[in-house]
């Protein structure tokens, strides 16, 4: 039993990997589609390279968007809409306009025309009330149909037969003329608009009902394909009613429900296909990034980004399929290049499009332009935390997008009349959303605790408190230190390593000696020396010390794993060369590793670059008299010596990459003594 739980302790990260590869392959099959796959890519406008097809069951063939469209149109457009008629209204309006008659009209003039003027009046209010009285205009064409409601029956009448508001003075006023009451038109008018009321209503709720109920009746298909009947022979080319057909087809078979049995093999088949996909990412790490390989949060946070993607993308499908290309895919090699590096950002960006690509509608067109993206992504940003850069890098990208979707609409269609600006705006939104990796990316600093160049940017700030401390305290390791970011720098630029990160690496390297600044030559400002009332070993373990206090400064000051790397290694396990030749003077017997730094050795190019550059600068300071000649051979000598001793051999460092950095070292030091060319006498 011990034996099984020491194994199991000794290979944690490997369990641990192997639990995260099946739960992310497990989320990602969860999130794809459980329909069926049709076999068939459907190229419109080109030859069917397949064998001939013919329908495997009877299926019906479907409505093109346009042909659904017009419908929709054609129905709204015939559409009778619905009023409400209040029958009552006419009897009470007769009521009250003969009750007005007596109030308007002078008694002498009703002792000899009442009874012809209540005539009048209940003639003319009936006919205001024949088809009715609409107060709302609904700008419909004279001769619309439409329905009165009187109770539960529906008459139907043009809609210019229906008299309205804005329309009643100049009925009226022809009425009262046609009966020749113009010497009482002023009475008779106030009468009317005393006691006329609007009795006709639109009935907007039913004129919908009925309206969507049309609309939900539309059939989306169009004839019947029978099984066993030929679709397309081989050679054919698909396009028109071709077309059409397949897409039925393919719809169809995706939409056909599966048997539990048929339901549990397309879940194998997910299955097998994403944890290939997934095995292959790993299979990458673990060869050619071995060091994030190993790291199970650098692992977990990539896995973490493939999920977060399809997820994201699934979310905008069911909401509307339309929107697909707002998602900004792009971010996803963005964050791992600001992390890790191009290569492995683009791997995983294709791994994931191709995972996508189960869920998303004409999978090849959406690859293509994805994985073009990818690449101008990787290709254009250079230095993400210069704002600049992503804004021109994001215009590059939508323009690509916008490209490529150009020239697949025109090969599928032969015509530019069908590119739809909608999709255009689709693609400004997801580069408008590729912005958000910036504080994306700040966000994953907190929770995954790594960090990016934009975070660098900020550590390389000389006013920040930490190298304030180091100036105030130590100003000769300050200034050391500021001499070797220069020359780390412009090393790394030149042999294409993280030229911010060895930057901000020697910056912090030396942090340690501030803990005893003065038993630092480059902090000794009299010629009193610290060291000559110790023994040599003495002061050799105070030179090491500044190693093991530089590491408790950076992890108490909170700095990241990536610049308290460049303090433990910027030493490796070299000696202290100067007290071990001292003490062997005096003792024969001195063993090395008393003298020697803990390590561990540089482990990659940055800190074997820092190691360089900080050894070249500290020791140049011992030269009383530099020339180009002594400078040379002086660099080399240091360097070789490292090589010699095996300090290099972890760090995936070339000789020619080595022999760039001395280039650069002897060049930079000597502009740093200002060395002339000597001219011959």
């Amino acid at each position: 039993m011990s034996d099984f739980v020491n194994r199991l302790y000794k290979n944690q990260a490997l369990f641990y990997k192997v639990f995260l590869f099946i739960l992310t392959s497990v989320l990602i099959v969860y999130l794809l589609p459980k329909g069926g796959k049709f076999k068939y890519d459907i190229p419109k406008g080109k030859p069917w390279q397949y064998e001939n097809l013919y329908a495997p069951f009877d299926f019906a063939i479907l409505k093109t968007d346009e042909e659904i469209s017009a419908e929709q149109q054609e129905i709204q457009k015939s559409h009778i809409p619905y009023y409400n008629f209040d029958a009552e209204k006419e009897e009470r309006v007769k009521n009250d306009a003969l009750v007005e008659v007596n109030n308007v009209f002078a008694d002498s003039t009703l002792r000899v025309y009442e009874t012809i003027v209540d005539n009048f009046v209940q003639k003319t209010v009936g006919k205001i009330y024949q088809f009715g009285l609409l107060q709302e205009s609904e700008r419909l064409e004279p001769d619309q149909l439409v329905y009165l409601l009187k109770g539960n029956e529906a008459s139907e009448v043009e809609y210019s037969r229906i008299l309205k508001q804005g329309q009643i003075r100049g009925f009226l006023s022809e009425e009262i003329s046609t009966a020749g009451f113009n010497s009482f038109k002023t009475e008779l008018l106030e009468v009317f608009f005393n006691s006329i009321e609007p009795n006709v209503t639109f009935n907007n709720d039913l004129t919908q009902k009925e309206l969507q109920s049309k609309l939900n009746n539309i059939s989306y298909t169009r004839g019947i394909i029978e099984q066993g009947s030929r679709i397309i022979a081989k050679g054919e080319v698909v396009e028109g009613n071709k077309f059409h057909i397949l897409r039925s087809l393919k719809a169809e078979y995706e939409s056909q429900v599966w048997s539990q049995t048929n339901y549990n093999w397309i879940i194998v088949g997910y299955s097998t296909l994403v944890a290939l996909a997934l095995l292959m990412l790993l299979l990458f790490m673990r060869k050619y990034r071995p060091n994030i390989f190993e790291n199970n949060v650098k692992v977990t946070f990539i896995f973490f980004n493939i999920i977060f993607m399809v997820m994201l993308t699934t979310l905008v499908i069911n909401f509307d399929i339309n929107y697909v290309y707002v998602v900004p895919l792009c971010i996803l090699p963005l964050t791992l290049k600001a992390f890790f590096d191009a290569r492995l950002g683009l791997f995983t960006h294709v791994i994931t499009v191709l995972l996508i690509g189960f869920i998303v509608p004409n999978s090849y067109e959406y690859m293509f332009l994805q994985i073009i993206a990818g690449i101008v992504t990787i290709l254009t940003i250079s230095e993400l935390y210069k704002r600049a850069n992503l804004f021109i890098s994001v215009g590059q990208i939508t323009l690509v997008y916008i490209i490529a979707y150009f020239a697949f609409t025109i090969i599928q269609e032969g015509t530019v009349d069908d590119i739809s600006a909608e999709v255009f705006l689709t693609f400004l939104l997801g580069g408008l959303a590729t912005l958000f990796v910036q504080p994306l990316i700040y966000v994953y600093e907190k929770i995954f605790g790594m960090v990016s160049d934009m975070s660098l940017l900020e550590l390389s700030d000389t006013n920040s408190r930490l190298l304030k401390q180091l100036a105030e305290k130590a100003p000769g390791t300050f200034h050391h230190s500021l001499n070797v970011a220069n020359l780390a720098e412009a090393a790394a630029n030149e042999i294409q390593a993280n030229a911010m990160l060895v930057r901000v690496g020697a910056l912090y390297h030396d942090i340690g000696k501030m803990h005893y600044p003065t038993y630092f030559t480059e902090n000794q400002t009299t010629s009193v020396n610290s060291h000559d009332e110790l023994s040599p070993i003495e002061s050799a373990q105070i030179i090491i010390e500044h190693v093991i206090r530089g590491i408790e400064i950076a992890k108490k000051n909170n700095l990241p794993d990536r610049v308290i790397d460049f303090i433990r290694t910027h030493h490796g396990t070299s000696t202290v060369y100067y007290f071990y030749k001292k003490e062997k003077e005096n003792n024969e017997n001195a063993a090395p590793d008393d003298f020697r730094y803990p390590g561990p050795i540089p482990f990659s190019k940055e800190t074997a670059i820092l190691m360089m550059c900080d050894s070249v600068e500290a020791a140049s300071k011992s030269l009383k008299e530099p020339t180009a000649v002594l400078i040379d051979s002086f660099v080399e000598k240091i360097i070789d010596k490292q090589m010699d001793e095996g300090q290099f051999l972890n760090s995936n460092i070339t000789f020619k990459e080595i022999q760039t950095i001395k280039k650069i070292l002897k060049r930079k030091l000597k502009n740093i003594y200002h060395l002339r060319i000597e001219y011959p006498e």
